[in-house]
């Protein structure tokens, strides 16, 4: 793996710098509403990659009842200035609360220091069957929120 793609962590959270490709913006030229989703698994994916966690080996158990899957059950997102072609962004992915089979994830993405958007995210752990299962103990404590969170 070439770590160098996947971001960086940070104070016990994650940063991605990610660039505005044409097929990211809309006819006005902004970033589309709809890509931030794509901006914000990013993050996502790369902090729990950093993390030392392969989703790909989480889901491949050979009992379903033993994978493990993350599913975006709640995302709550505040846009407060347009992301444009070009804009080289940073994702910024804190863990707020780690508890049973859920995480709340506190994510922004800004531009230099101008926040564009925020999001409070609820991701919820599955079996291979889509259940709802707790996360393993040794999993859980990668994500510990940084104090004051």
């Amino acid at each position: 793996m070439d770590a160098s793609l996947a971001g960086q962590l940070r104070d016990g959270g994650h940063l991605l710098k990610q660039r505005v490709y044409y097929e990211d913006t809309d006819f006005s030229g902004f970033v589309y509403h709809a890509r931030y989703l794509h901006f914000f698994e990013r993050g996502r994916t790369d902090f729990i990659r950093l993390l030392g966690v392969s989703q790909g080996a989480l889901h491949a158990e050979a009992d379903p009842v033993d994978a493990v899957a993350f599913v975006v059950r709640r995302m709550e997102i505040d846009f407060r200035a347009p992301a444009r072609m070009d804009d080289v962004l940073t994702i910024a992915t804190q863990p707020v609360e780690v508890r049973g089979a859920r995480m709340q994830l506190s994510q922004t993405i800004s531009r230099d220091d101008t926040l564009l958007a925020s999001a409070t995210v609820t991701v919820a752990v599955v079996n291979g069957l889509g259940r709802a299962r707790r996360l393993p103990e040794a999993l859980a404590a990668k994500f510990v929120p940084a104090s004051g969170v």
